[in-house]
Formats: structure tokens, sequence, C-alpha cells
């Protein structure tokens, strides 16, 4: 039966938000992540914003990775995220075909490393990192989440992160990736670059949002299906497929409200254990 996700923003929601825009809020803009770049290119392209409440107790913290095939785009931070009682961290990096995907990887594990280490500082929660983004910036998440050896070469765990929510990210090899081997787009490859070739039973909480399966670019839901398959398969016991009805690849808005919903619901079950 084909899965229609119906959402709604309850009032509860609503006047939380209300609440949490009354705090103070800051933003820094372009903060580079990476020590020691290899690169004018590398300098440039590797910087950060982060926004975050001034005061208060330490907030979890959600770094986004903007989408764009890694061959383009720009950081951003979604303005719907933001004033909503967390720490907002919008990532820039390299793009294909400057660098190589495996650096555009390495990238985003700089980021993360950076975060964890400076997230007292913007009043972030250390314990509590969760990996966003929309399509490439999807792919990016999963694979930090997936691939372990990643964010291991930058000093980290990847189970440390709490929680892994991309936006209609590719699940079999990303065809920027296959692109490098000389494979076409629309056949499909499962190898290293794909975050299905790394499911594994103890990764953090994954949801999954994508669009329409019929709207969607590529076979994108099905892609995502079949990643939920396998980490149910081989044993993760907390992995969910939301599919929103009526929208296509570009179903960013609708997910943010999801986003968040599903991030109380990760931090909640957290508490309890």
């Amino acid at each position: 039966m084909r899965t229609v996700l119906l959402f709604f923003i309850s009032l509860s929601t609503f006047f939380n938000a209300r609440s949490q825009d009354a705090q103070a809020y800051k933003t820094v803009e372009n903060l580079s992540y990476v020590d020691k770049p290899a690169s004018d290119y590398q300098r440039t392209q590797c910087k950060l914003d982060i926004h975050y409440p001034v005061a208060g107790e330490k907030k979890p913290i959600i770094i986004w990775y903007h989408g764009g095939g890694l061959t383009g785009g720009q950081k951003e931070i979604p303005a719907f995220l933001k004033a909503k009682g967390y720490v907002i961290v919008g990532v820039g990096y390299r793009f294909a075909p400057q660098v190589k995907v495996e650096d555009i990887i390495q990238d985003a594990a700089k980021s993360v490393s950076f975060v964890l280490k400076h997230a007292e500082k913007y009043n972030g929660d250390s314990n509590k990192i969760f990996l966003s983004g929309h399509s490439a910036g999807g792919y990016l998440a999963l694979m930090l989440g997936l691939n372990k050896r990643y964010l291991k070469e930058e000093g980290m765990d990847a189970d440390q992160l709490i929680g892994i929510i991309p936006f209609s990210g590719q699940t079999v090899t990303h065809f920027t990736a296959r692109k490098e081997q000389g494979i076409d787009e629309k056949q499909p490859t499962i190898d290293a670059w794909a975050p299905l070739f790394w499911v594994r039973k103890d990764a953090a909480p994954i949801v999954l949002l994508t669009g329409d399966r019929e709207k969607e670019m590529l076979g994108r839901y099905e892609e995502n299906a079949y990643l939920k398959r396998m980490l149910t398969i081989v044993g993760h016991t907390d992995v969910k497929l939301l599919e929103f009805d009526g929208y296509g690849h570009d179903m960013v808005y609708p997910g943010l409200p999801v986003l968040l919903d599903e991030v109380k619901r990760i931090l909640k079950q957290k508490n309890a254990a």
C-alpha cells in the first residue's frame, strides 16, 4: 500500500516556537573549519555558519549540508530552523570536478569535527549532534553516519551522532561518483561510494525523507526504501521512511517541520534511555 505522509504543525509546536522566538539568537558566518587548508580553493569553500541561542542550557546541534549534486550550491541555514531552540550549522564544501567525491566527504567530516570541538563556545551540546541536508547534502549525512571511517579519521566515532535525517539523499553510488568512473547516472551502482554499501545495525537513528515516488528524480524514493529495508534486515531498530505525497525532489520546506518533530522524538528517546 502506498504510504502517504500527511502532516501538520500542532498548536503545541506553534506556541513553543513562539516562546523560542523570544530568546536571543546570534549567527556567526564564514568560520573556517579546516586547520591547514591544502589549497586556496579549500580555504575559500570550507567554511560554515552557526546560528545559536546566546543563553540558557546547551542545545542540540543540527548540521545542515546543502544540495547541488556535489558540483555546486552554497552553504545555508534554512530559515525555518532558526530560533527554534537549536544550534543550526550550515556547511560549505568543495565541489567536483575540482576535487573528488572522496575529498568532499572528508570536508564534511572535518566540519563535524570542528563543531564537536567548538560546541560549547556556541552553546551547543556535543553529545546531541544530528546530521541532515538535502539531496547531495543528505548523501553526505548518510555517508558520514554509516561509513565510520570518515569521522574516525577526524578523531570521532560516528556512533556519537544522535540522529541522521537526510532529505532526498542518494543511497546508491552518487551519480557524481559514478561519473568519475565513467558510469552513466542512469546506471545504478552500489559500491563504496553508496550509503547502502555501509548498512550497519548500530548506526544512529535514521529518518529518511523523500518526495513523492512518482515525482522524485531517478528513483530516489525507491533507493531510500531499499536502504530502509536493508538497515532493518541487518538489525537496525530505529529507521523510518517518510514520503511527501505530491512533492518532488524539492521537498525541503514540507520536510523541515518533520525534521524538528523527529529531532524531538529522538531526543525524548535518548533522555528516557
